[in-house]
């Protein structure tokens, strides 16, 4: 199976993954989130119909702020006789909770998803709410990390590493607890790092914390340039509690690293409960987590077992 994943009038550029994950490159979406579910099966990104390639039968199609582009792109994939699961491109609780106040979206959301063949759900939490509305067939199927690609290691060795990552940035999306996250970590004594990409603004913010041990890197850079930034820290720190899939928590796999305090997908997956304070003093603890960690992820969010827990899912859902 070469799953076509499809974000109907987004502005993300069609992608073919015939080399799965491929080489790092920044020219391009990284392999991550949903153009990974493409990219662990060897299939393609698109944002129209038309674009899809022509053997493409297996389709994921994800669901915006608005239900239209999902409706007509659903008729359009029905003439063409694919089967079609949808899924969330925004998926954290409140995400889906602010889309589903618009009585239309509410109503285009259940028309959809009844007449799909099915719905992934990259969350655990939202697999009863795809249910609830209609949904044929659900399943939970995290979103992978190409862990299992020697292409995408960034490790570093310990000795090269120093002090915490935090991995959240936005000041007004409450449920990250940025601002509580950037305390806890400042309380260690340890070097923080931090991105701003808010310009001055930020700047004012993170100068009210008070921290002497901050390290800030200002916009936002390049994805390779930013897990090799996270890779030089010794472990990724937040405080998101809004049941999203999880990429700080995956990004903190690709550079072989513990991450702690988050309750996303990946976070729950692939690391267990950790006290910051011991990663950062005892080497051992910080090693065997790392080990735990990969070895879980292998399992379970690595590029191939999730394109065959896709290729079941898919095959499940019939002709």
């Amino acid at each position: 199976m070469h799953l076509a994943v499809l974000n109907p009038g987004s502005s993300d550029h069609d992608l073919l993954f015939t080399d799965g994950a491929g080489a790092p490159d920044d020219r391009v979406h990284a392999p991550v989130n949903y153009h990974a579910y493409a990219a662990c099966t060897k299939g393609s990104f698109c944002r129209d119909v038309r674009s899809l390639p022509s053997q493409s039968r297996d389709v994921l199609l994800l669901l915006g702020n608005s239900m239209k582009p999902a409706l007509r792109a659903l008729d359009a994939l029905r003439t063409r006789g694919c089967r079609v699961a949808v899924s969330w491109k925004e998926s954290g609780a409140g995400q889906v909770a602010r889309r589903l106040d618009d009585p239309a979206n509410l109503e285009g959301f259940r028309r959809v998803c009844a007449a799909a063949d099915g719905a992934i759900s990259s969350t655990p939490e939202l697999v009863a709410l795809y249910r609830a509305v209609g949904a044929k067939r659900t399943e939970y199927i995290p979103t992978p990390y190409p862990i299992d690609d020697a292409r995408w290691d960034f490790s570093r060795p310990l000795a090269q590493r120093s002090g915490v990552f935090v991995g959240t940035r936005e000041w007004d999306v409450h449920s990250r607890a940025h601002a509580s996250a950037l305390l806890q970590a400042c309380a260690t004594g340890a070097p923080i790092t931090v991105c701003n990409v808010e310009g001055r603004r930020g700047r004012k913010r993170l100068a009210a914390l008070g921290c002497a041990n901050l390290r800030v890197i200002e916009g936002r850079l390049p994805y390779t340039d930013y897990l090799r930034a996270m890779a030089s820290c010794r472990v990724v720190f937040q405080q998101d509690s809004g049941q999203v899939p999880g990429q700080v928590a995956g990004d903190a796999l690709l550079c072989r690293m513990p991450c702690v305090g988050g309750n996303g997908a990946v976070d729950r997956d692939a690391f267990e409960p950790s006290d910051l304070g011991q990663l950062l003093a005892d080497d051992g603890a910080w090693h065997l987590a790392v080990e735990r960690s990969q070895a879980r992820a292998m399992k379970q969010l690595a590029y191939a077992p999730v394109a065959a827990r896709l290729q079941s899912f898919f095959a499940s859902l019939g002709s």
